[in-house]
C-alpha cells in the first residue's frame, strides 16, 4: 500500500513545516493601522534585546557572591552574550531572507524565552554561560529581522517615524534596565533578571504568530556561502576578545584579521556570498553603515564613562549616577520621533549631519563641564541625548532604504551589528583611555587623574561623532528606495 511506502520527501517536508509561515489574521490585514501594528510587535523585541543588555550587568556582583567566582569568570554571562549575538547577526538575516523573516522571528522569541528560563535555573556558573548563548541566538533571530519587518511593512514616507518607534523602545530598554535589574535583585533575587523576560517572551510569540506577514512566499532555501557564514562570527569573536581582555590584543588581533581576510576570499568564491556585492554597493549603504558604527560608539562610549566620572569627581551614590545618565535615553526616546520625521520629510542628510554636530557640541559641553560644574554636565547629556536621537533613526532608515528588497534582512543583520561592535568599540575606546593613564577606573583615586583621563575619552568621542557628520554630509540617501513588492502585505 501507498501508506506504507517511505517518503523520500520527508526530511524536507518536516523542515517546511518547521518553517510554516501562517498569514495574519485576516481582519486585521486589511486594517489601515497594520502596518504600525507590525511596528508595535517588532518593538517587543527591541525593547527585549536592550533591557537585557542593561539589566545584566548589574547582576554580576550577586554572581560573584552566589557561585563564589571571580569578577573574570562571572564576566563570562555578559561577554559570551554579546559575541554569539554579534556574531550571528548578518548570517541570521541571510537565512531569513531565503527561509522567511517571520519563521525566523518568531522562533527567536520562542528560543529567547527557554535560554532566559535556563539561564535563571543555572545550578553553576557555567551551565548559566552555556544558556545566556542560547538565549543570545534568541536575540540575535530577532535583531536580524527586527528592522527588515519593519523595512517592509511602512510606506517609505514613513520609514524613518517607524524606525524612530524602535528607537524608542530600545532607549526605553536601555534606560529601565538597571532600575528594573536593582528592583528584581533587591526584593526577589538575581534569577529573576532572565525570568522577567519569558512574560515579555509570550506577549511578543504570540503578536508574532497572529499579525506578522507572510514573507517566505513561494522562494526555496538557495545555497549561500556557509563557509562565510562560519568564518564572520569567529572574526568578530576574536575582535570582540581583543577589546575585551587589553592584555591579549597581542595574539587576538591578528586572529581577526586572518579570519576576517578567510571571510573576504569565501566571499569572492562563493556562488551565493553571504553578503552580497549588491547589498554593500547600494547608494550610501557603505557610508551609512560606517556613521553608524561610529554613531554607536560614541552613544556607549559616554554611557561608559560618565558614571566613572559622576562617582570619583563629583561623589555621586551608584543610584544617583544611573539616574543622572538615563537623562541620555529618555531625550533620545522623545527625539527619536522627531528625528525620524525629519529623515521622511527633508531625507537623511539633514536630520544626520545636524545630529551628528549637535552631539559633537555637546561632547564639547560635557569636556568643559567634567571640571566645573554637575548641571553642565548634565545639560551636557541632554544636548547629546537630543543629538544622537536625531540622528539613529533616520540613518538606519537611509541603510534599509539603500538595500535591495531581496536583501533586507542581510541589511538589518548588518545595522544590528554595527550597534553591538559600537558597543565594544565605545567601551573599548574608554576602558583602554582610563587603562593607559592610571590603569584603569578601578584603580583611579585622584579626581585630577579621573578628570584628564575622562576628558581624553570625550576627546577621543569628539573625534569620532566628527568623523559620523562627515560621512554622512555627502549622502543623498533617503527612504524613498524601500520595495514591498516581494512581501504579501497589501
Amino acid at each position: 500500500m501507498k501508506l506504507d511506502q517511505p517518503n523520500p520527501h520527508s526530511r524536507r517536508t518536516l523542515a517546511q513545516r518547521l518553517l510554516h509561515e501562517s498569514p495574519p489574521n485576516a481582519r486585521l490585514h486589511r486594517h489601515a493601522a497594520y502596518p504600525w501594528v507590525i511596528v508595535a510587535t517588532v518593538c517587543i523585541g527591541a525593547f527585549m534585546g536592550q533591557l537585557d543588555t542593561s539589566i545584566v550587568s548589574l547582576v554580576l556582583p550577586a554572581l560573584e557572591t552566589q557561585f563564589n567566582a571571580s569578577l573574570n569568570s562571572v564576566q563570562w554571562v555578559a561577554i559570551i552574550y554579546l559575541l554569539v549575538l554579534t556574531g550571528l547577526l548578518t548570517p541570521l538575516g541571510r537565512v531569513a531572507d531565503e527561509l522567511g523573516r517571520k519563521a525566523l522571528y518568531t522562533t527567536g522569541f520562542i528560543v529567547f524565552i527557554i535560554g532566559s528560563a535556563l539561564c535563571g535555573f543555572a545550578p553553576n556558573l557555567w551551565t548559566l554561560v552555556v544558556a545566556r548563548a542560547m538565549q543570545a541566538l534568541g536575540g540575535a533571530m530577532l535583531q536580524a529581522n527586527s528592522v527588515a519587518l519593519i523595512t517592509a511593512a511602512v510606506p517609505p514616507n514613513k520609514l524613518g517615524r517607524a524606525i524612530g518607534v524602535q528607537a524608542t523602545a530600545q532607549a526605553l530598554g536601555l534606560a529601565i534596565g538597571p532600575t528594573v535589574g536593582g528592583f528584581l535583585i533587591a526584593w526577589l533575587n538575581w534569577r529573576w533578571v532572565f525570568w522577567v523576560n519569558v512574560p515579555f517572551g509570550l506577549v511578543g510569540t504570540i503578536l508574532a504568530r497572529y499579525t506578522l506577514p507572510q514573507t517566505q512566499g513561494a522562494r526555496k532555501a538557495v545555497p549561500f556561502n556557509r563557509l562565510g557564514s562560519l568564518l564572520m562570527p569567529l572574526a568578530i569573536g576574536a575582535l570582540l576578545l581583543a577589546f575585551t581582555y587589553f592584555s591579549m590584543i597581542p595574539y587576538f588581533a591578528p586572529a581577526a584579521l586572518l579570519l576576517f581576510l578567510a571571510f573576504l576570499y569565501s566571499e569572492h568564491k562563493a556562488a551565493e556570498p553571504l553578503l552580497g556585492a549588491d547589498v554593500l554597493r547600494a547608494p550610501g549603504m557603505a557610508a551609512g553603515v560606517s556613521a553608524a558604527l561610529l554613531s554607536y560608539t560614541v552613544l556607549f562610549g559616554a554611557l561608559f564613562g560618565v558614571p566613572i566620572l559622576l562617582e570619583r569627581v563629583f561623589g555621586e551614590p551608584p543610584d544617583r549616577a544611573g539616574l543622572i545618565l538615563t537623562i541620555v535615553p529618555a531625550v533620545l526616546t522623545v527625539v527619536a520621533q522627531f528625528g525620524g520625521y525629519l529623515g521622511d520629510r527633508f531625507g537623511a542628510k539633514v536630520p544626520t549631519v545636524s545630529g551628528m554636530t549637535i552631539a559633537a557640541a555637546a561632547l564639547g559641553l560635557m569636556w568643559w563641564g567634567a571640571g566645573t560644574s554637575l548641571g553642565l554636565l548634565e545639560l551636557g547629556l541632554l544636548v547629546f541625548g537630543c543629538g544622537v536621537g536625531l540622528f539613529i533613526p533616520s540613518n538606519n532608515a537611509s541603510i534599509m532604504a539603500a538595500a535591495p528588497s531581496t536583501r533586507l534582512g542581510v541589511a538589518g543583520g548588518l545595522l544590528n551589528m554595527m550597534r553591538g561592535l559600537g558597543a565594544s568599540f565605545g567601551v573599548a575606546l574608554v576602558g583602554v583611555t582610563m587603562a593607559m593613564h592610571f590603569g584603569g577606573p578601578s584603580h583611579m583615586g585622584a579626581h585630577a587623574h579621573v578628570l584628564r583621563a575622562f576628558r581624553f575619552s570625550v576627546a577621543a568621542l569628539l573625534a569620532c561623532a566628527v568623523l559620523a557628520g562627515l560621512l554622512s554630509m555627502g549622502r543623498h540617501a533617503s527612504t524613498k528606495g524601500v520595495h514591498t513588492a516581494d512581501l504579501d502585505l497589501m
